[in-house]
């Protein structure tokens, strides 16, 4: 599986008829089982980019494809996971985590057998039965994982899935994330405004400038998992991303 950016660009008009350019010729390619994180200064279009690449947003310009597919609408090949876990109240874990394989016309036997596999996965058993007001954030955040992986992606997109979470929980969920990815080698794309998270999960980081956003770096992690954040090496690229990230939030001041 190869996705690949290529000179992708986004223009807004707003309600009073301005012309906002939010993204300005964004170019990267993202191989097989490879975890990204994209990261920049508030309101740079991370999160533009990213409904992009999964088709629910177009560009002005440019193209995504995927194994030279273009993509022009959402694809069953990707699956997207928000912030705000997006579950159904009404719906019990198993049944949340079901949904997309109901929506496919999976018979129901099937398809509660494969979200008990994935609720396995992500250490949800014995929640099956659960509502999701009865869960914490955490867990109603493996659920959104649990349902995404349920539909069999190639590749997740993943817009700050943490970013409502404590600190706790979110270091925990970072922890839980690797441990998925390691074992499902799904290709992902993270969105987060966490420097830290980055250097922790991503093979690589693609870099933003401010507004319009277009890539000021791409950084590779070398360090082999699971890394400590103690560490020199991990605290060396972090400077180097923060004086990055300052120096863009600097320009609108």
């Amino acid at each position: 599986m190869t996705l690949i950016i290529n000179d992708v660009s986004r223009v807004f008009t707003s309600e009073k008829g301005e012309t906002i350019e939010a993204l300005s010729h964004i170019s990267f390619e993202v191989k097989d089982e490879e975890f990204i994180c994209i990261l920049g200064p508030s309101g740079c279009g991370k999160t533009t980019v990213l409904r992009i690449i999964a088709g629910l947003e177009s560009a002005s310009a440019g193209s995504v494809s995927v194994d030279g597919v273009p993509v022009t609408s959402p694809s069953p090949k990707m699956a997207m996971i928000f912030q705000e876990y997006s579950l159904y109240p009404w719906r019990t874990v198993e049944e949340n985590v079901a949904l997309g394989l109901e929506l496919k016309g999976m018979k129901k036997p099937n398809r509660m057998a494969v979200a008990k596999k994935y609720l396995d996965l992500v250490g949800l058993i014995g929640f099956e039965h659960s509502y999701p007001y009865e869960l914490s954030g955490g867990m109603r955040q493996r659920v959104a994982v649990a349902r995404a992986l349920a539909i069999d992606p190639s590749i997740l997109l993943m817009d700050e899935p943490f970013g409502a979470l404590d600190a706790q929980t979110r270091n925990r969920m970072q922890h839980e994330l690797l441990r998925i990815w390691e074992k499902t080698k799904k290709t992902i794309l993270f969105v987060t405004h966490s420097v830290d998270e980055a250097v922790f999960l991503a093979d690589r980081i693609v870099v933003l400038t401010q507004r319009p956003g277009s890539i000021k770096e791409i950084v590779t992690i070398p360090s082999v998992r699971p890394r400590e954040r103690t560490s020199d090496e991990f605290g060396q690229i972090r400077r180097h991303l923060l004086d990055m990230i300052k120096e863009e939030s600097d320009l609108i001041q």
